[in-house]
C-alpha cells in the first residue's frame, strides 16, 4: 500500500470513530436529560420509576394542602380525578400555586410512594392548563362518565326485569 493511500484511511478511520463518539456522547447527555410525564393513576399503578427524576401534573385537591411551622416544607395531594398521590416539596410555591389548581411538578418517587417535588409549577392563567395534566384529567373524567353510565344501564335494566 502507498503511503498517501495509509494516510487516507487512517484519517477517514480516525473521522468515522471520532464521529461515532461525538454521536454516543450526545444520546448520553440526552438520555440522562430525558424526562417522563406521569398522572397519578400511573404513579400508583407503579408505572413511574422509584427514585428517578419524572413530571407529575394534575390538580391539587382541596383540603389537603398543609405548610409545617418555621419550615419551607408543605404536604399536599395531587389528583387526576381518579387516583390521588401525596406530594411533599420544600422551597418557595408560585404564586398562583393553591388547592383546586392545575399543577405540574418535577422530582421523584420515594419508596414510600411519596413525590418529592423538586419543583412546582402552576397554570399561569385560568385558561391555560398544561397539556399533559389536560390529557391524563380527561382520560380520567372519561372513565368516571363511562362508569356511571354503566352503573345507570345497569340499573335501568335490573328495575325493568
Amino acid at each position: 500500500m502507498k503511503p498517501a493511500r495509509k494516510k487516507r484511511l487512517f484519517f477517514i478511520v480516525f473521522l468515522v470513530a471520532g464521529v461515532t463518539l461525538a454521536a454516543g456522547f450526545a444520546m448520553y447527555a440526552f438520555n440522562q436529560n430525558l424526562m417522563f410525564y406521569f398522572s397519578p393513576t400511573d404513579v400508583k399503578q407503579g408505572k413511574a420509576p422509584v427514585d428517578k427524576l419524572f413530571r407529575m401534573g394534575g390538580m391539587v385537591v382541596e383540603g389537603t394542602f398543609k405548610k409545617e411551622p418555621k419550615s419551607l416544607k408543605v404536604h399536599f395531594d395531587l389528583t387526576d380525578y381518579e387516583k390521588t398521590v401525596s406530594v411533599e416539596y420544600e422551597g418557595i410555591l408560585p404564586d398562583l400555586f393553591r388547592e383546586g389548581q392545575g399543577i405540574i411538578s418535577r422530582g421523584k418517587l420515594n419508596a414510600g410512594g411519596v413525590f418529592v417535588a423538586e419543583e412546582v409549577l402552576a397554570k399561569h392563567d385560568e385558561n391555560y392548563m398544561p397539556p399533559e395534566v389536560a390529557e391524563s384529567l380527561e382520560k380520567a373524567k372519561k372513565k368516571l362518565d363511562n362508569k356511571a353510565k354503566n352503573n345507570q344501564q345497569s340499573g335501568i335494566t335490573e328495575t325493568t326485569k
